[in-house]
This record gives structure tokens, sequence and C-alpha cells, in this order.
């Protein structure tokens, strides 16, 4: 009876998105595996990571059906770096089973890395560039994995790489800084030539950004939902995209 009604709920859920606008791309916060781990009574966390991690692919499908062209999933931040070893090194194996993953054959995700690379594991940061290269010619979902991101660090490294294309085609910095422009930085982003997230979805209650996509999301919408992300339904999914549909989004004010 009850997965029967949530059938029905699904239905009209997703028969009232009709005519509202639906995101190019939205970003998820994949919040609250570890609380999930403990809620459902392991000792170990690890087992909600691979909880969350099996889920991914439930989101990228909902994304599909619904017409949203780029996804960004925070898997793990700069700060989740200093975790323990005896939680990190289990999670940045999951990390790594993700982006194998979304890579295998018959998926259609493209798989774009993005986060300080040179800060993680040789192993881990080979396994997101090769899940990169093997999707490279997929023109499915974009799917941005963040490992090692940081919002103001992104934003350091793009100023950084624009200065260093500046002085190699000899800019002096007197001519760089009637030039750079908010355009300018923008090119140098992890998510470069992507249009910037419309959606930004944290799951597990928290009502906070923590960092994440600084930049992009000046402009986007913003949706946090209860539910830890291995709970997180396709009704939440869709109950999501009815609010932003029903907003009326305004820009610098």
């Amino acid at each position: 009876m009850r997965d029967a009604i949530y059938a029905v709920y699904e239905r009209r859920l997703r028969a009232g998105l009709d005519g509202l606008p639906v995101p190019k791309h939205v970003a998820v916060m994949l919040d609250g595996n570890r609380r999930w781990a403990r809620a459902a009574g392991f000792e170990d966390v690890s087992e909600g990571h691979l909880a969350g991690a099996r889920h991914i692919a439930n989101l990228l499908t909902w994304c599909r059906e619904v017409g949203v062209e780029h996804v960004t999933l925070w898997l793990l931040s700069t700060d989740n770096l200093r975790r323990p070893s005896t939680e990190l090194e289990p999670l940045l194996g999951i990390i790594a089973g993700v982006a194998a993953s979304l890579a295998a054959d018959g998926n259609p995700w493209r798989v774009n890395p993005m986060g300080s690379l040179d800060l993680l594991p040789a192993d881990t940061a080979a396994a997101l560039k090769d899940a990169q290269e093997r999707t490279a010619h997929r023109d499915g979902l974009t799917v941005n994995v963040a490992v090692g991101y940081g919002g103001r660090r992104e934003i350091a490294d793009a100023v950084r790489s624009l200065l260093a294309e500046h002085a190699a085609a000899g800019t002096s910095i007197e001519e760089l800084a009637e030039l750079v422009d908010v355009e300018h930085i923008a090119e140098h982003l992890y998510t470069k030539g992507q249009p910037d997230p419309d959606l930004v979805i944290r799951t597990s209650g928290e009502q906070r950004l923590s960092g994440f996509l600084l930049w992009q999301s000046a402009h986007s919408e913003f949706y946090f939902c209860d539910a830890l992300w291995p709970d997180f339904r396709k009704i939440d999914f869709l109950r999501a995209l009815r609010d932003y549909g029903t907003r009326q989004r305004r820009y610098g004010g």
C-alpha cells in the first residue's frame, strides 16, 4: 500500500512540473552519510559512504529524465582531507569506485573531476583522471565530481591560472590590471565552459554552503532537504524541482 501511494504521489509531482522551468545545472551537496550510518546502527561510518555512493546513479538518472544537462556532486572537501586516516582511506577508495562506476561502459555520463587533485593520493587522482579520459567522447550528462574541493581554493587557483597564462604571453601587470574582469576569472574556474548552477541542493538538514561553488552560486536558487543523502528519494528531488520552478528568480537583488 505504501509503495502504491508513493508511486501515485510521484506521478502527481512529475505531472506538476509540466510547464515549469527546469534547471540546466543542478549542484548537490551529498551530506549526511555518516549520520545515516550511525542511525542505522553501523559502527563503521564507511557503510554510510557506501550507501551514498550507490545512490548517485539514481540521482543522475532522475536528472536525465527531466532534462538536466550538468550535475555537480560534492564528494569530499579540502577540510575533509584532515579526517582520521581510518575514515579517510576507505572514503577515498569509495570515491575511486564511484569514478570507475560512472565511467563504466554503457553509462552516458561524461565525468569532469574538479578540485585540488594534487592534494589527493596518487591512486585516487589517477582514478578520477582515468574516468575523465574514458568518458571524454560521450555527449550525455556532464557530471562534475568535486573531490578535494574548496570554493576559496578554486577562486585562488583560477586567479593563479589567469596570471600564469598572461605571464607566458608577456602581459605586464599594468596591462593585466586593465584587462582582468569577472569573465576572465570565470574562464579559469573548474567548471569553465559550463553554465553556473541554477539550483543547489543540500541534504541532511544543514542550511549553509560550507564553501561550495562560492563563485558559481552567486545567482543560484538553494533548496535544503532534511533527508540524509542515502535516504534522499525521487519525490524529494521532484519537490526541489517544483520549488525551483515556482520561484521568481532575481538577479542582483
